[in-house]
């Protein structure tokens, strides 16, 4: 009985970690950088943190560019510093 216990622990522990990864960013969109290493970003209103857009061509936001959106994304990466911003996966523009 506490080895099911304990197994239905961890698994319900690997559940809420596995949902801790998205996050509901509404701010503007901006290309970042200078060609050949030129990104599209996305600039949070409340924290002003970028966040570089990995599937920015998914949902079209090239041309969506200076407009203020409000996106559900995935976190892939952490930011490392200034010059590497954090990554994320857009899931859905709303």
């Amino acid at each position: 009985m506490k080895k099911y216990m304990l197994m239905v622990f961890a698994v319900m522990a690997f559940m809420g970690c596995s949902k801790s990864g998205e996050l509901s960013i509404e701010g503007k969109i901006a290309m970042k950088g200078s060609m050949p290493h030129s990104y599209l970003v996305i600039e949070d209103k409340q924290s002003h943190k970028n966040y570089k857009i990995q599937n920015s061509t998914s949902f079209n936001l090239m041309h969506r560019q200076k407009e203020i959106v409000s996106i559900k994304a995935k976190l892939l990466k952490k930011a490392v510093g200034p010059g590497f911003p954090a990554i994320i996966e857009v899931l859905e523009v709303k």
